[in-house]
């Protein structure tokens, strides 16, 4: 694990801050220092854990709540006080971190203060990454904690086509403390020796130790033989750590990032259109992203993780929202048809999916697929290219309502499947399931009779309804135009003799039956 900062030959360009964790704060001035807050007996060494969480409680400022929390000793070393007058003479670096820390860094402290972790540690990402969540470095490493890949993948991180479990907050932050707790057990309990691992790796930190006890050395981490950015990483945090705790003293000003929840981590439960759900969160889509740098794609992973993060103000509006949804209604869908020298891998680049999607979505398990047939596969609302790429290949077979007058009788026969005699008879999978009372495992014998229902639709107004003609804009989808006007997609796809599947096209006319009130 590398920490993406620059060092210049004592020119201090590094752009993050260094901090370290201990258990006690000898020679502090921090009683010079005045604050406004009602945080009370911050002088004292003996304030119990009950007594500090009752002041947390008085805080609004988040950095007066870190501050009021930490106590590891910062030593008089002098790449400690060169990092220290680094942050110093460079205050315009502390005042992008917080911008860039303020969605984020509350979340981080609430799951240090769950584990009864330092609080020093929710500075760590801006030594790591300067709270940049895109940050990557040279050796592989992503996101706010700077994780790499086979770190990542050790603690349960997902990293795939969809998705980046380093970036997103919620799993790179998971991750990254629950291998601090096991760097400090690892090490003795030594914060020193842990944030050293975290960044070089345990291997090279015993490796150390041992080396300077069989020469009979101290084995304080000062006194161990590290990689230089090892030992340019933990006296950079225990001077980001000084800096933050003194920052009147030392004339800079933090602006005040709010001591109360910024983002919410909400369990979707499955596979959602990110457009779509920025809709029901009713924010911008490009705040929605901002906020979930972890996903890569049009959706969130079909194989999960199932959560999003939204801003907390609008977190119960996009549950209440979501769980109105129906499944089939989170994400798009398209039916192709193969065309000669088509491959499943050049249709998934074509529509930004994946050829395990289409193999999943149609029951295929191979890489064979057949000219002229159809392929069922998943797309972004929102894509500019989208409707002329595909707009021949929309599923536009119609809603089927059973009429006994129509009813008709099919006998199967040799060669026969579900989807080719639906195919024939212009209806759905589901549909031909549905009315024969079939399941997902039935086959189909030779000379076996189905009923089939004829395209057909019947609508009945009353004299308190108003039928509401409403065009297709760019990027709607059923769900959506469901939302605005507080019907249902299925009432939606029965009004306008749609399939559940269909890709409704910008300037598309749908009729909308409104209750007058």
């Amino acid at each position: 694990m590398k920490a993406n900062f620059i060092i210049i030959a004592g020119c201090m360009l590094a752009v993050t801050g260094c901090q370290t964790l201990h258990t006690a704060e000898p020679n502090s001035d921090s009683s010079n220092k005045t604050v406004n807050t009602n945080v009370k007996n911050k002088k004292s060494s003996t304030v119990t854990l009950e007594q500090i969480e009752e002041q947390v409680a008085e805080v609004n400022d988040l950095w007066v709540r870190i501050d009021s929390q930490m106590h590891f000793p910062v030593v008089d070393n002098v790449l400690v006080n060169q990092y220290r007058q680094w942050y110093i003479d460079n205050p315009q670096h502390l005042e992008i971190v917080t911008q860039r820390a303020k969605p984020y860094l509350y979340y981080i402290v609430e799951q240090l203060k769950q584990r009864n972790l330092p609080i020093e540690l929710a500075l760590l990402p801006i030594v790591e990454s300067g709270f940049d969540p895109l940050a990557y470095s040279a050796s592989n490493a992503s996101g706010l904690w700077q994780l790499t890949a086979p770190t990542a993948l050790s603690f349960g991180v997902k990293t795939n086509w969809w998705y980046d479990g380093r970036r997103d907050v919620a799993s790179s932050t998971k991750a990254a403390l629950d291998l601090m707790e096991y760097l400090y057990a690892k090490m003795g309990q030594n914060w020193l020796y842990t944030i050293a691992a975290y960044n070089s790796g345990e291997g090279r930190v015993f490796n150390a130790i041992k080396h300077n006890q069989a020469r009979g050395k101290s084995t304080d981490f000062w006194s161990l033989s590290l990689p230089r950015e090892t030992t340019h990483y933990v006296p950079q945090l225990l001077a980001l750590a000084d800096v933050i705790k003194h920052a009147d003293k030392y004339g800079i000003n933090l602006a005040a990032i709010d001591n109360s929840p910024q983002i919410e981590v909400v369990n979707i439960e499955s596979q959602l259109d990110i457009n779509l759900a920025a809709d029901l969160a009713q924010i911008d889509i490009s705040d929605l992203k901002a906020i979930n740098p972890g996903l890569k794609r049009w959706a969130t992973a079909p194989q999960g993780p199932h959560h999003l993060i939204v801003p907390s103000e609008k977190a119960a509006t996009f549950k209440r929202a979501l769980a109105t949804i129906e499944p089939d209604s989170r994400i798009n869908w398209v039916r192709y048809k193969i065309k000669s020298g088509d491959s499943i891998s050049e249709i998934a680049d074509q529509f930004e999916t994946t050829a395990t999607l289409i193999r999943s979505s149609n029951g295929i398990k191979g890489n064979n697929i057949i000219a002229g047939r159809f392929l069922i596969i998943p797309v972004a609302a929102k894509d500019p290219d989208l409707v002329t790429m595909i707009a021949d290949q929309v599923l536009a077979r119609k809603t089927v309502i059973k009429s006994s007058v129509n009813k008709q009788t099919y006998t199967v026969k040799s060669g026969d499947s579900l989807w080719k005699i639906a195919q024939t008879h212009q209806v759905s999978v589901a549909q031909l399931s549905k009315w024969n009372n079939l399941k997902k495992q039935s086959t189909l014998s030779v000379g076996k009779s189905l009923v089939i229902y004829p395209n057909e639709v019947s609508i009945n107004t009353a004299s308190n309804e108003k039928t509401v003609n409403y065009r297709v804009q760019s990027g709607d989808s059923l769900a959506r135009i469901a939302l605005k006007y507080k019907v249902t997609v299925a009432e939606l796809i029965e009004w306008n003799s749609l399939e559940k599947s269909t890709l409704i096209q910008p300037g598309q006319i749908l009729k909308l039956i409104m209750t007058n009130s």
